[in-house]
């Protein structure tokens, strides 16, 4: 997660009202505060009452004894509620930040209470810290517009369907397996069912079939979606000008990257980011290490995860492709000789590595046009299915 900005330190001796926000379905936890020290006056909503939120607030500085323009200071961890509050509250000119979850320090008992009363008090004790100039007191997630969230709904939905039908599939295929049976679910599975028998030559019993026939339709459904969706996509490749689109047809002209993997890249980071420098783009992905150094203890825990698993699941895909495709490449050239002739799993550690510098790579080669080493490029329009032309 990056930060959208870096903290300010109040130093002009103004007042200021601090707000953390702990969020939930039924119900939201307010604690507010004027500094350090002060006990941490709490209320509770009902969830996304926004005018109530707002009365509380007026409420908040009449108890602390504020002016009412006031700087109201807020925050709220990052979750299932996205970016719609923030996106509030700086409408009504509150200063607020949006704080990934997972860089929140913790007490490291075995076992500490846990409250939402107890997570607002030390979420607004952080907010202070962070406010007052300590900006490694946790990450601030760079919130995206309204138009950049509404453009990764397409390969987002995408990746869902596929999913689904992967489950559809497996579903059918173990019911097949029961009888030992096997076979390629597509268009024509209903005509093959139908010539399918047990290994003593009787048909498959009728409520398993007529089972199978349902999964099946449920199957056909969900990929006549990802059909249209997939066709969607390649045309907006194809004929759309925007400036985000371009970056997609630029990462194609590399061999080993394809549309679904592009798509992906643009739209969840190159597209809308600003990155600063390597690490920074390392962390977005999950991919940093995790070195654990304790005295005479030390070892290495794997890479974070704590970024976007969209793009980490990718980026592992596109490497074992870069490998097949780019095989002169600097990047493959490096992995053979580091882990090409070791075991599975020295191979599988290796692929994260070369997602990571992958990643890295693609990010030259999109910012500054910096072609990988070694890479080969081909004319993106070929990797746009043929039948396209005809649509």
């Amino acid at each position: 997660m990056s930060t959208t900005h870096a903290p300010q330190s109040n130093t002009t001796g103004s007042p200021v009202l601090y707000l953390a926000l702990e969020l939930s379905w039924n119900s939201w936890k307010l604690a507010f505060t004027v500094g350090l020290g002060q006990k941490p006056r709490l209320r509770t909503i009902p969830a996304r009452n926004t005018d109530l939120l707002l009365d509380e607030i007026r409420k908040a500085k009449v108890r602390f004894g504020l002016p009412d323009d006031t700087l109201v200071v807020s925050c709220y961890e990052a979750g299932r509620d996205g970016f719609w509050l923030h996106r509030f509250l700086a409408h009504q000119g509150i200063d607020n930040r949006v704080v990934d979850s997972s860089s929140i320090e913790v007490n490291r008992r075995k076992r500490r209470a846990k409250s939402d009363a107890l997570d607002a008090m030390k979420l607004v004790e952080m907010l202070i810290r962070y406010h007052n100039g300590e900006p490694r007191v946790w990450r601030v997630v760079r919130v995206p517009t309204v138009e950049d969230e509404d453009r990764r709904q397409r390969h987002r939905e995408l990746i869902d369907l596929k999913g689904q039908r992967t489950e559809h599939t497996n579903r059918i295929k173990g019911l097949l397996a029961g009888f030992g049976l096997d076979v390629v679910v597509n268009a024509e599975f209903p005509r093959r069912l139908e010539q399918m028998r047990q290994w003593d030559g009787e048909p498959m019993p009728p409520k398993v079939v007529e089972r199978m026939l349902r999964e099946f339709e449920r199957w056909k459904q969900v990929d006549a979606q990802i059909r249209e969706l997939s066709k969607e996509q390649r045309k907006v490749v194809r004929d759309d000008q925007e400036p985000h689109v371009e970056m997609v047809r630029q990462l194609l002209r590399l061999k080993g990257i394809g549309q679904a993997g592009a798509w992906i890249l643009v739209r969840e980071i190159f597209g809308w980011r600003k990155i600063k420098n390597r690490r920074e783009l390392a962390g977005l992905a999950g991919l940093v290490p995790t070195p654990y150094a304790s005295g005479g203890s030390q070892r290495e825990q794997g890479i974070s995860k704590a970024g976007n698993h969209r793009v980490r699941w990718v980026l592992v895909q596109l490497a074992w492709g870069w490998l097949r495709y780019q095989p002169e490449s600097a990047l493959s050239q490096w992995y053979q000789r580091r882990f090409g002739s070791g075991n599975a799993r020295a191979r599988k550690v290796g692929i994260v590595a070369l997602a990571r510098k992958l990643l890295i790579a693609l990010w030259k080669y999109v910012e500054k046009g910096e072609v990988p080493l070694g890479a080969k490029e081909v004319p993106w329009e070929q990797k746009l299915n043929s039948k396209l032309a005809a649509d």
